[in-house]
């Protein structure tokens, strides 16, 4: 969640609407809670006129985050809207559906449960919550154990690649755990296993592999990872495990790369998360957290509560939430079945490839991103000595696409990314639209620094010279910056006109 900050100006501190001036005319204070109380609709209007100005969701290309479900989900959804989750004993149907999801997702992670044997697992609200959890839960079990042997149990790390989502930061800082971060290179930005192997010491609680890398989609080799880590472990009399951030590519692997070796089929994976909310396909706020067996997650985590009725088991951060989310997740899971979502991610495949393609036809990107792995386009330009990444993603903007620009983690970050995510709703049709605004974009960028390099030549030849100054040649890097000051300048001069019809 976002920090709380104020960007109305000092002298614009109230609401202003239009449409809703019917009901009331008085303008209602921007940060502080009105004094009186509005009509129903004036309040709906307002704010439904400030949302206006949000961008579209569905041209979001920067979000992983499902953006489009059916109507009928939509509808169960709004039934269940006023359900507190975590009331068990007042809701036990959703409760019941909950279970059924843990199971559902633990048999698609090939959790190695007997016959009749229950998996181990619980929804969050997003992948964070669930690695919070396992992290938790790795770390008790390892002080559980040095404990035991007599061996001190204040020191904790974990080994990660640079290129983990920002949770991975947090926990190690919210749980005084040490982070050991596996540094990228150019060319290579996932965490190398054979270097995640050398930095795991008798402290480490796990070793995080993500499958599907925020940055560039690519899946980490979690079956090397595995191998080299057992031969350590065997070296060592450690008993290291694994933990699998599957949250872009847990539901993703399974349907297309169902020979890839990622999940509980390997010994040392302990615990997996995913979340429900991107490729598992239902909006924002579900996730999953799935641990191999009972053994793996210590039962003093485990907090039993009776004042909402029966007693009830939670394994939580926060306590109440919503059930709509959880609901939606069963639907789709019902909805859809293995072809369904073998299908989905098919086509959100072969639509990552068209877009790849179309890129790669104009001549001016590298493709950063892999082919196996979650589908999306990550690419850079070829050459970025008058324009970049980041102004391409400012230009796109114009034509509704929100593509983000960054730049990669150490040691890769000279390396800017322009990436974009293919979800469901993102079309062939959309795709080939996008390439063609890209080209659109590209043109506009290739043409104005040629007026501004002419601008600049002229402003440096003629009086002085004839006049015998001394005219000292600008170096390139000199150059380089007058070009952008001079660019950054029409940029401008071209948003102000843009509102002009």
């Amino acid at each position: 969640m976002a920090l709380s900050k104020t960007t109305a100006l000092d002298t614009d501190v109230s609401v202003h609407s239009t449409f809703a001036s019917r009901y009331v005319r008085a303008s209602l204070p921007r940060f502080r809670m009105p004094e009186n109380s509005i009509p129903k609709e004036a309040a709906y209007q307002i704010i439904n006129d400030e949302l206006m100005l949000d961008g579209n969701p569905r041209l979001n290309l920067a979000s992983f985050v499902t953006t489009w479900m059916e109507p009928e989900c939509d509808k169960l959804i709004m039934a269940s809207v006023n359900k507190n989750y975590v009331d068990m004993d007042e809701y036990p149907v959703t409760t019941e559906l909950q279970n059924r999801c843990v199971n559902m997702i633990a048999h698609l992670f090939n959790a190695p449960l007997g016959e009749s044997e229950t998996a181990v697992g619980v929804g969050t609200v997003g992948s964070s919550e669930a690695i919070m959890l396992a992290g938790l839960a790795f770390k008790r079990k390892w002080q559980k154990k040095r404990k035991a042997e007599g061996k001190p149990c204040d020191q904790p790390n974990i080994v990660t690649g640079a290129n983990v989502q920002v949770c991975w930061e947090k926990f190690p800082r919210y749980f005084e755990v040490e982070l050991k971060e596996v540094k990228l290179r150019e060319g290579y930005y996932v965490m190398d296993p054979e270097k995640a192997v050398e930095m795991v010491d008798e402290n480490t609680i796990c070793v995080a592999a993500i499958l599907g890398s925020t940055l560039n989609g690519e899946f980490e080799d979690v079956k090397l990872l595995n191998d080299l880590l057992t031969e350590k472990n065997k070296e060592t009399g450690w008993e290291t495990p694994i933990h699998v951030d599957a949250a872009s590519g847990g539901f993703i692997a399974p349907f297309i790369y169902p020979d890839l070796e990622w999940d509980f089929r390997l010994p040392l994976v302990k615990s997996i998360n995913v979340s429900g909310h991107k490729y598992g396909l239902v909006y924002a706020g579900i996730g999953w957290v799935i641990w191999r067996s009972k053994e793996d997650l210590p039962e003093e985590l485990i907090f039993h509560i009776n004042y909402l009725g029966a007693d009830q088991p939670t394994f939580t951060l926060n306590f109440s939430k919503g059930s709509s989310q959880v609901i939606a997740q069963y639907y789709q899971l019902i909805r859809l079945g293995f072809e369904g979502y073998k299908n989905v991610m098919e086509n959100c495949r072969d639509n990552m490839r068209v877009l790849k393609e179309g890129l790669e036809l104009t001549g001016r990107f590298d493709i950063i991103s892999k082919d196996i792995g979650v589908p999306l386009v990550a690419f850079s330009l070829k050459d970025s000595s008058t324009h970049n990444e980041f102004e391409v993603s400012d230009m796109l903007r114009r034509f509704g696409w929100i593509v983000p620009a960054y730049t990669m983690p150490p040691d890769a970050q000279h390396i800017t990314v322009l990436r974009v995510v293919i979800r469901e709703d993102f079309s062939r049709t959309l795709a080939e639209r996008l390439v063609n605004n890209i080209q659109k974009v590209m043109h506009e960028l290739e043409t104005a620094p040629c007026k501004v390099c002419a601008r600049i030549s002229i402003s440096g030849d003629g009086d002085d010279e004839q006049h015998g100054a001394v005219v000292v040649k600008k170096t390139a890097l000199e150059t380089q910056r007058e070009i952008t000051t001079i660019w950054r300048k029409f940029v401008m001069e071209k948003k102000k006109m843009n509102g002009v019809c």
